[in-house]
């Protein structure tokens, strides 16, 4: 059943990232199928049921409403890679969050970004082909793991944002770090047994 939740899920992400228009033109990335297949899947092979039944709701709902939470969570990484853009052109046409809200998705960030650093100390070549670690290093050609993840937990719905929250308090009670389990199944993905398999090979 979670498999087949799973792909329902990353088919739906795929066609709105279909109908994001990017600044330029299309991004190389929204033709490329295959690795945004095994990019999505391996984060949501994370995630309990509960988790993926609200998430693939949103995706529903966003479409039924005329949203399009793939171009939104484009939209909301601009707060920090073109701040005036995004003032002018984005931050009005998009759901505000509350204060209390914003706080929240902080404090699930601070867990996540600090079990990155923990991964990419531990896996240092493959931390080499993630994301730059923190918003601090963004650029305008480069988009670091916190500023979307940032951008992502904000388009989430508030029951989804909760079970979210939920799944990395349990995480982190029970010592596990929820990168390294992405990047696991990213790489069984590809065909490797295991992260030092996978570490070896880089």
């Amino acid at each position: 059943m979670t498999d087949t939740l799973i792909e329902r899920i990353v088919r739906r992400e795929w066609d709105q990232f279909q109908r994001t228009n990017n600044e330029g033109g299309r991004a190389a990335c929204q033709g490329n199928w295959p690795v945004f297949n095994q990019m999505r899947t391996s984060q949501f092979l994370t995630w309990p049921e509960p988790l993926l039944d609200s998430y693939l709701d949103d995706l529903t709902e966003a479409d039924h409403v005329g949203r399009n939470l793939v171009t939104e969570k484009y939209g909301r990484m601009m707060a920090s890679t073109a701040p005036a853009d995004y003032a002018a052109n984005i931050e009005p046409y998009i759901p505000h969050l509350s204060g209390e809200r914003v706080a929240r998705q902080e404090r699930i960030i601070a867990t996540q970004v600090a079990w990155a650093a923990d991964f990419r100390a531990r896996y240092p070549k493959l931390g080499m082909a993630m994301r730059v670690l923190t918003t601090a290093e963004d650029t305008p050609e480069a988009t670091s793991f916190e500023t979307y993840l940032r951008g992502e937990l904000g388009t989430y719905s508030d029951r989804t944002l909760g079970l979210y929250e939920r799944m990395v308090t349990d995480r982190a009670a029970s010592g596990r770090n929820l990168t390294e389990d992405t990047i696991l199944a990213t790489v069984r993905l590809g065909g490797f047994a295991d992260l030092d398999e996978a570490e070896a090979a880089q």
